[in-house]
């Protein structure tokens, strides 16, 4: 019996590092034939004289996009979803300006997808070829299907703009539409508990009323005013059209045929693609029957360009994108990014930093954690912020500790204000649905939060009214940390930044005329600002966070995941609470 349950043992447990060595087995192929299929569309491109670089930006534009082939994969298809990030598209703008190879850009736009609003990364590739343009070289836009007003709005920074004859422009201005589930939570017997500060701070508003109060509507009408002012002044600029015209053609809000637009001054022409392409073979100066040679952004970054030794002094590019929560990611803020702060700071070849904020906010606490680390820096060493679409709540307070802010015109930023927000059932829980709950405690308030009996984020009981005063002060002393933090970067006194905070959305225009930001521009004009406190001419740019491979990530989640399950047996019924 004994040499039985010998050799049992010895077989499952030969099984078992069979099966984990087939798993790494399959786990590597895997890998391998997901780089493959990367290394396969990566392979360098060779740029002819006389080309012409073609931009469209149908898909979303992150500040920077990750390298990881995984998160690229489409499973389905096994094939590459690369997005392009903000910092490739301007760094190749820039370095299309210097090839000789290349003749002109070509825009083919019909709509930009960008995260949160895209409106300032529209701003900074216009910057950017405004910047091409002083090279000499052309840049034409064409839409087959016509613009809409945030393509329109990028178009205007070319020499020409075409449109296919039968598309036509449709302004409208801007508008936000907000939803509101008062009505609906009563109705199925659910509770909304909020604990906030700030009266503009308005993301709870849709659980507790049915209409925008005053104060929310005084703020998004102040910045979707900012917003589309900004619009109108550039194609006024651009196009040397009459701000009143673009006004009036706008609150007429008809559907003019393209040629009356052409009439008007919006387009230089309507053409079919064929003409279109025609006129860029006239542009390099080739006959009609001539292949043009036309190289889309992403093959361009795989062409071979001369190698420029920049020194080793480095200014390292830390890039914050995304909700600020507990967890690290290409798309999200957690508390590493703290660590990447510390290490650059800690590095002797890196002489500035900028951090690259795209966050609409989130976690308090891990805010507060980056915050530090951005303050200990700027002790340090020149620490920039750049603002991409939007740097607002969370995304302000890692912010405000830097050296100088740089925001766009129409970054959205502010919302210096915090809230909880909690939900209650007790009517869905226990009369609608009739799930009675009992509890038994040890202490007086060892339930708060009640308990959840179903699957999502409800509890069966309402706070008492001496819990909802212990979260309001929590809550008080939370937005006079965020008043406090910010009075120190922005050498305000707490009065000034109250004044100016309540949780209100400022755009960056505006928020440069009370003082929560330095300079209006981009990415790269933080960077030059970096560079000149640093005392740089010559210099590296490093991207941070590092990421991490493929392997790494996928042995990193199977290590949380069998964490995960010997604690679950560990903990057996109690596992969840």
């Amino acid at each position: 019996m004994k040499s039985f349950l010998k050799y049992l043992l010895a077989t499952v447990i030969g099984v078992f590092i069979v099966n984990i060595f087939m798993l790494i087995i399959c786990m590597v192929m895997f890998i391998s034939s997901v780089s493959l299929i990367s290394f396969a569309g990566s392979k360098s491109v060779t740029v002819t004289d006389n080309s012409i670089l073609k931009l469209s930006f149908s898909d979303p534009i992150p500040d920077r996009a990750s390298d990881n082939p995984l998160e690229n994969l489409n499973i389905m298809s096994l094939s590459m979803n690369k997005q392009t990030g903000l910092n490739k598209i301007l760094k190749y703008i820039e370095q299309a300006g210097k090839d000789d190879r290349i003749k002109g850009i070509y825009l083919d736009l019909t709509e930009i997808k960008s995260n949160f609003g895209a409106l300032a990364t529209i701003d900074e590739i216009r910057d950017a070829l405004l910047k091409f343009k002083e090279s000499g070289k052309f840049i034409y836009s064409y839409s087959n299907l016509g613009y809409d007003q945030k393509s329109y709005y990028l178009a205007t920074v070319a020499d020409s703009i075409f449109v296919n004859p039968e598309t036509p422009l449709l302004l409208t201005g801007m508008s936000a539409n907000v939803s509101f589930y008062k009505d609906l939570l009563k109705k199925i017997g659910v509770e909304p508990e909020v604990i906030r500060v700030g009266k503009f701070k308005s993301a709870v508003e849709p659980f507790l009323q049915d209409h925008m109060s005053d104060a929310n509507r005084e703020q998004v009408q102040t910045y979707l005013n900012s917003l589309w002012g900004n619009i109108i002044k550039g194609i006024s600029e651009n196009r040397d059209i009459p701000v009143e015209k673009i006004t009036r053609l706008t609150n007429e809000f008809q559907v003019y045929p393209a040629g009356e637009f052409v009439k008007e001054g919006f387009f230089d022409g309507t053409l079919y693609e064929y003409e279109m392409l025609r006129k860029l073979n006239a542009a390099c100066g080739i006959p009609d029957s001539t292949q043009l040679s036309m190289i889309t952004l992403d093959k361009y970054q795989r062409a071979v360009l001369p190698t420029i030794n920049l020194g080793k002094d480095k200014i390292a590019v830390i890039y914050a994108q995304g909700d600020i929560g507990f967890q690290q990611s290409a798309t999200s803020i957690g508390p590493e990014l703290a660590q990447t702060i510390h290490k650059a700071r800690e590095d002797k070849n890196i002489k500035a930093i900028v951090l690259r904020v795209n966050s609409p906010g989130g976690s308090a606490l891990t805010s507060d954690i980056i915050w530090k680390e951005v303050q200990l820096a700027a002790q340090e060493k020149p620490l920039i912020a750049s603002m991409g679409n939007v740097a607002a709540s969370g995304g302000y307070y890692i912010s405000c500790a830097a050296d100088t802010i740089v925001a766009d015109p129409t970054t959205l930023t502010g919302s210096i204000g915090i809230f909880g927000l909690l939900f209650s059932g007790e009517k869905l829980i226990k009369d609608k649905l009739g799930i009675n709950s009992d509890v038994v405690k040890t202490n007086d308030h060892s339930d708060f939060g009640g308990g959840y009996p179903l699957p999502i984020p409800i509890s069966d009981r309402p706070m008492t009214a001496y819990e909802r005063n212990v979260m309001q002060n929590y809550i008080n002393r939370g937005y006079d940390t965020f008043l406090d933090r910010v009075s120190q970067g922005r050498h305000m006194t707490k009065e000034e930044v109250n004044e100016i905070a309540q949780g209100r959305v400022w755009t960056g225009e505006d928020a440069l005329k009370i003082g929560l930001v330095d300079v209006l521009g981009g990415l790269n004009d933080a960077i030059q600002i970096a560079a000149a406190k640093a005392g740089l001419t010559e210099y590296q740019i490093t991207e941070l966070p590092t990421e991490r491979n493929p392997l790494e990530d996928i042995l990193s989640n199977l290590t949380e995941t069998v964490k995960a399950k010997i604690v679950k047996e560990e903990l057996g019924d109690f596992y969840d609470i």
